[in-house]
């Protein structure tokens, strides 16, 4: 009996499942007809032969060039562009350039969470149910229409659990590949570790282009609740090291790393775990046989970048593609035969724009459905607001809209531990400006409005904390500050983000009563910390309403990770935010907001 195209994927994805705890996949491609024009295969070439590899990264749920948080076409003030769509038109030209036999396309991870359309098919309409069922995930259906070679798996696949995880794996028609993604019983692969392509060029043997796919270590620490005794990530260039002869040994006559891990930015986690978080670039300078490396995680466009192997001398490849569809890494190899096998003669990189192209409509036609039903979704009306609230100023001034962040986290854990014996204890609240272009109109509220204000699938903790431990822990956020001298210009745009904290790594404290003087070296920032009016008491006990991410050491913030944990929620906090409007009707500022902590110098207010 014939087998159709989905029965063929999903045994031959069995068959390479067993292959891999034997030393990865090896597949041989069929290759598609050659581009109109090209060179017939079995006509003898020049000596010289050229194939280009294509990389993504960091899609995050990113199909069409939409931002369902404001229900309008994507937009920002450098004019790009997002989604696959756009990656689509880029991937086709580039195939009929260089040849659909000689292209391959890959990603190094964060595909399925990021918009509300993929929270749409993990939490309202999930994939991980009946298979008979089920609906397609948007970001398989588009990837496997583009007919991408294979994807590394990324630290926020793990976000919804990984049995939605698995679940997408099962709708692709390519391997996720995670050489360091173990089975916590085993410390064997739970993921291919690494798929071989064949490249068929005139002139000589099929070219085997040998693709590893690597993770990052911190999911042990951001995704806990979802992988703890599952699943184990252990070090990049040490599993690297493991790997690379095992892809030579399996005849890898180009090696390409799908490295969903930065190029050498600091460390997050700081020393929770033994292994760094952005080691691209460690990588190339210490594992031997590196061709090129597609970079991820750190959402940042870096062209190409060359690195030197200090053991052989070689120079390797590396690239990172701005995320979101922004931008098609594409690694242009020159081969030639030496003695009957393929070497490199010649490697660059160079990204594409995806604003200078036009959507695929074959991709957009594929999401007609799909887009409709998340649209009215994000458009339900949760309630409304008496006043414009915007989170613009978050990073300089207390503003209201995070203000109702604390809010709803207050009163989630209190509701929560009101029958136990922390009942009696102070509710405090973490909080920080995700997102700088949120808002919550006045008038109708719609769930895109609250879905945009938390833009992660983060959930809520209770964490004990003494008095003395919530000032360590608000001197550490405060480093998000360069120190600026009394009297000294005032320019926002230079004035947050020293060190290159993110703003999702700066946080407020809401419950408690600061100043943060600016003029004072980190470390020495906070003061008249109090709480309901009076100097806070350093051995004082209060519970710290907490975000998943924070609570399990993201950002490596002091304390909390190895604080006593009194209650975990698995719901989002996003979807306790849109509980709590509904409930109240009405968000009146009267009813949480307050200027609790503010920026001075020398006691004199900054703004």
């Amino acid at each position: 009996m014939p087998l159709n195209r989905r029965d063929f994927v999903a045994r031959s994805a069995a068959t390479a499942a067993g292959a891999a705890l034997a030393g990865g996949v090896s597949v041989a491609a069929a290759a598609p007809a050659a581009a109109k024009g090209a060179e017939p295969q079995d006509k003898k070439g020049p000596k010289k032969q050229a194939f280009t590899v294509m990389g993504t990264t960091d899609l995050h749920g990113r199909v069409l060039n939409w931002d369902y948080f404001t229900d309008a076409v994507y937009a920002d003030k450098a004019h790009n562009e997002v989604g696959l769509a756009k990656i689509s038109t880029l991937a086709k030209q580039v195939r009929e350039e260089k040849g659909w036999d000689r292209t391959l396309l890959i990603d190094a991870g964060d595909t399925i969470q990021g918009t509300q359309l993929t929270y749409y098919y993990a939490r309202v309409d999930p994939i991980a149910t009946d298979a008979d069922t089920a609906p397609e995930h948007p970001m398989a259906l588009a990837m496997n229409t583009m007919e991408y070679t294979a994807a590394a798996l990324g630290n926020h696949e793990f976000n919804y659990g990984i049995d939605t995880l698995r679940a997408y794996e099962e709708q692709l028609d390519f391997p996720l590949l995670g050489a360091n993604a173990l089975h916590a019983k085993n410390d064997k692969p739970a993921f291919p570790p690494y798929v071989i392509r064949k490249v068929k060029l005139p002139g000589g043997p099929a070219l085997k282009v040998g693709i590893l796919g690597l993770t990052n270590p911190g999911i042990a620490i951001w995704d806990k609740a979802n992988v703890a005794g599952r699943m184990t990530f252990p070090g990049i260039v040490e599993t690297a090291r493991t790997w690379l002869p095992k892809l030579k040994a399996a005849g890898a006559d180009v090696v390409v790393v799908a490295c969903h891990s930065g190029m050498d930015e600091a460390t997050s986690y700081g020393d929770q775990l033994p292994w760094g978080e952005n080691v691209s670039v460690e990588l190339a300078e210490q594992v031997a046989g590196i061709d090129a490396v597609l970079v991820g995680h750190a959402h940042k466009e870096i062209p190409q970048r060359l690195v030197v192997n200090k053991e052989t001398g070689k120079t390797v490849v590396l690239s990172e593609p701005l995320c979101w569809g922004q931008r098609l890494t594409c690694f242009d190899f020159e081969v030639e035969l030496d003695k009957g096998a393929w070497k490199v003669t010649s490697l660059s990189a160079r990204v594409l724009n995806s604003n200078t192209v036009p959507e695929d409509p074959e991709i957009v036609n594929l999401m007609t459905a799909q887009h409709k039903k998340v649209v009215e979704y994000v458009n339900q009306v949760i309630g409304t607001a008496k006043i414009e609230l915007s989170i613009a100023e978050a990073p300089f001034q207390d503003t209201p809209i995070i203000d109702l962040i604390g809010k709803v986290q207050v009163d989630v854990v209190k509701a929560a531990l009101a029958s136990t014996s922390y009942a009696t204890l102070p509710v405090l609240a973490q909080a920080a400006p995700f997102n700088r272009t949120a808002k919550i109109p006045a008038g109708q509220v719609k769930l895109r409005d609250a879905a945009g204000l938390y833009i992660y699938e983060n959930t809520l903790e209770a964490r004990i904390l003494t008095g003395a431990q919530i000032k360590d822990y608000l001197e550490f956020s405060a480093k998000y500050y360069n120190q600026l001298a009394p009297g000294a210009a005032v320019d926002k745009a230079t004035l947050t983000n020293a060190q290159n904290i993110p703003d999702y790594n700066y946080d407020s404290v809401y419950g408690v009563s600061y100043d943060i003087d600016i003029a004072q070296p980190a470390g020495s920032r906070i003061v008249n910390l109090s709480f309901d009016g009076k100097p806070i008491d350093p051995a004082a006990q209060f519970v710290l309403a907490v975000n998943n991410y924070r609570a399990n050491g993201g950002g490596n913030f002091p304390h909390v990770a190895a604080a006593t944990k009194v209650w975990a929620n698995s719901d989002e906090i996003r979807n306790a935010m849109i509980g709590w409007v509904k409930e109240k009707g009405v968000i009146d500022p009267a009813d949480f907001a307050s200027v609790s902590w503010r920026l001075v110098r020398a006691g004199v207010p900054v703004f």
